[in-house]
């Protein structure tokens, strides 16, 4: 049985552990060396592996003090300029750590060198997505153009609905309060929000997210909306009623939310 367990970081960041019963750990994105060494110790773990989704120092800081404390592997993408990766990583390039198998996607978007693992963990669909999809958002396009996000996250949107999404923030509410202004009448979109807020005020994360969920709150992924489009065109933000234009006017209006 595998556990999966957040570590927290900085102000919102979650970096994720997943660990078996002979105490072996694998951690993805590990922004920050501290927290994680604290996790491990505490925890008793053996650091056999890194996932890396992505090159910014958020998720990568602390993985070259993690590497030469624990003598461990790095898994990256090829394309990336990582100098700490010992396995470099193609697109549906599959590999397995603690009897777990992982397959590799593309996501270029937020940056060029972004990918995503995918695995099925205890019977689970499980996807680490670093910044690439958010419950109710997706990551700013700091490097990628909005088709490349929007080809990124239609590949996640072909995943079964069951599947579990652990990204490495906790941006779900101020995400929610944006969806709002595009959904204002979607009740799904409401019931979310209450659980979320419930979950919060206890410091719950909201985090993993369930796909299925996401397919019916999360704007970015909602193309064919036509409130969201409704709502768009009323701002004067879109005109022709594509799926790639109503991608790109959400997130032009989340950028100015």
């Amino acid at each position: 049985m595998i556990q999966i367990q957040e570590i927290n970081a900085f102000s919102d960041n979650y970096i994720w552990c997943l660990f078996d019963q002979k105490k072996n750990a694998i951690i993805v994105d590990p922004g920050c060396t501290k927290s994680v060494e604290q996790f491990l110790s505490e925890n008793s773990l053996n650091l056999e592996a890194i996932l890396v989704t992505h090159h910014h120092q958020d998720h990568i800081g602390g993985v070259e003090k993690l590497k030469a404390n624990h003598n461990c592997k790095v898994y990256g993408f090829k394309g990336a300029n990582f100098d700490f990766v010992d396995h470099k990583l193609v697109d549906q390039q599959s590999f397995q750590l603690l009897d777990i198998v992982f397959n590799t996607i593309e996501v270029p978007g937020h940056t060029l060198d972004h990918i995503a693992y995918y695995a099925d963990i205890n019977g689970q669909a499980s996807l680490f997505c670093g910044d690439t999809l958010f419950s109710a958002g997706c990551g700013r396009l700091f490097e990628g153009s909005p088709k490349q996000m929007f080809t990124s996250l239609n590949a996640l949107m072909k995943l079964p609905e069951s599947t579990l999404v652990y990204c490495a923030h906790e941006y779900t509410l101020s995400n929610l309060k944006f969806a709002k202004t595009l959904m204002p009448t979607n009740e799904d979109l409401e019931i979310y929000l209450s659980e979320c807020e419930k979950k919060r005020e206890i410091n719950i994360p909201t985090i993993p997210c369930n796909l299925e969920t996401e397919l019916k709150i999360n704007p970015f992924l909602r193309f064919d909306d036509n409130e969201i489009y409704q709502n768009l065109f009323n701002a004067n933000l879109i005109t022709e009623n594509t799926p790639l234009n109503i991608f790109t006017a959400v997130r032009k209006a989340k950028d100015n939310f």
